[in-house]
């Protein structure tokens, strides 16, 4: 196996949702017709936001906006040799109602900005493509790490109850730019987390069943009018500080870094029920 090849990245921390996608790519980047058959074999009733099956190509020249481009044809601009984009396409394959889901509320702000006639992007199209970038979805079994997590006791949630969170928590990696850096994780590294609680039973269910629930209940989540996704919805995440991302963390005084972790604000950002 070519030690720069995806499959290489089949084994480390963060990268489960798409571990099994990554081993079968032991050479090098696949192209975009390849990523297709991936998407097919992997996700077959992926569409866009409008029904349209998804496929990946070729970055078209004179093109419509990256988001009006995908939902009016379907199509996923695909860079060749590109690792971003290959993440892109891996997380279209994982995440596929929630990936379309972003793309719906994207079209709906674009409509609903254009009839208010307000300008710009707005701060709602701005989280999403912020969480489609550096994303994760922490699921917990345990109502206190959540909590923790949110709040900046870091030290507390990561170290003091390193076993328990080990037990109770899963990190799933929704953005394909944070896998693209997690193949050379630099101090500082962070993502944006949107929590969500458990039952114990979620925790038995396998792998890949896993994250197929966590899918539909994430583009559930998406759409869902009474919960607005907005910045207010995500909370910051140091990816070096969960276990086994890097081997540095292995002592509490990693954790005690300011630069890197945060002290507690006392903001209780909410944790979402749903599951098992």
């Amino acid at each position: 196996m070519n030690p720069s090849s995806p499959a290489a990245y089949a084994s480390r921390p963060l990268f489960e949702p798409i571990a099994r996608l990554l081993s079968g790519f032991p050479d090098g980047l696949p192209d975009a017709e390849v990523l297709t058959a991936c998407l097919r074999a992997h996700a077959p009733g992926a569409v866009s936001a409008s029904g349209h099956p998804l496929h990946f190509i070729l970055p078209p020249e004179g093109a419509e906006a990256y988001e009006q481009h995908i939902h009016a044809t379907g199509q996923v601009p695909t860079r060749p040799h590109d690792w971003h984009d290959f993440f892109n396409a891996l997380a279209w394959c994982v995440w596929p109602r929630s990936k379309a889901a972003c793309n719906a509320l994207h079209l709906q702000e674009l409509a609903a900005r254009a009839q208010a006639g307000l300008p710009g992007r707005g701060p709602v199209r701005d989280t999403l493509t912020q969480f489609d970038e550096c994303g994760v979805l922490v699921v917990s079994a345990d109502p206190d790490i959540p909590t923790l997590l949110a709040a900046h006791a870091w030290e507390e949630a990561l170290w003091v109850r390193r076993a328990r969170l080990l037990e109770s928590t899963r990190f799933l990696v929704f953005g394909h730019g944070s896998w693209d850096q997690l193949r050379q994780p630099f101090f500082g590294l962070c993502a944006k987390a949107l929590y969500r609680q458990v039952d114990a039973g979620w925790l038995a269910l396998l792998p890949a069943v896993q994250q197929a629930e966590a899918d539909a209940w994430l583009a559930e989540r998406l759409m869902d009018p009474r919960q607005p996704f907005d910045k207010g919805a995500l909370a910051p995440l140091p990816l070096l500080g969960i276990p086994g991302v890097t081997p540095d963390n292995a002592c509490a005084g990693y954790y005690r870094d300011t630069r890197q972790f945060r002290p507690p604000r006392g903001i209780h950002r909410k944790v979402l029920h749903g599951g098992l």
